[in-house]
């Protein structure tokens, strides 16, 4: 009996496409409102803190004063809450997960310092308006 069962399974195997992706050839297209992972636009980022207040397991940390966001990728639950937060809309979910990994990590993303703003050059008195003045 069970050869049967084999014998029908092999058949139905070798005429039917497999059940499975090759996953390196042809990467999963995700539906349109899965929660991968948070991503953030750091240039137009405030560091106010609220994405950080409202992560409910402590996944992000804000630091004002140094400029930094940090967050804890195998810490976070895609519960979008930071996303909904944000004042700036700087945070978004996107659609692809993280990348596997056999160790925690922590990433962080530092605002780059603006250069800083060159004076206007004052124009140098010359020796004429000098004695004019004098």
């Amino acid at each position: 009996m069970s050869k049967i069962n084999f014998t029908k399974t092999a058949f139905h195997n070798l005429f039917h496409k497999p059940a499975t992706r090759m996953y390196p050839q042809q990467p999963r297209v995700y539906p349109q409102r899965t929660r991968g992972h948070v991503s953030i636009d750091i240039n137009t980022c405030i560091f106010c803190g609220m994405c950080m207040r409202k992560c409910p397991t402590g996944a992000i940390s804000v630091d004002r004063a140094a400029k930094t966001w940090t967050i804890q990728r195998f810490g976070c639950i895609q519960c979008n809450c930071c996303v909904e937060s944000c004042p700036k809309k700087c945070l978004e979910m996107l659609q692809q997960y993280p990348d596997p990994s056999s160790e925690k990590y922590t990433e962080s993303f530092s605002q780059p310092v603006p250069p800083p703003k060159a004076e206007p050059v004052k124009p140098a008195q010359t020796e004429s308006a000098g004695k004019e003045q004098a």
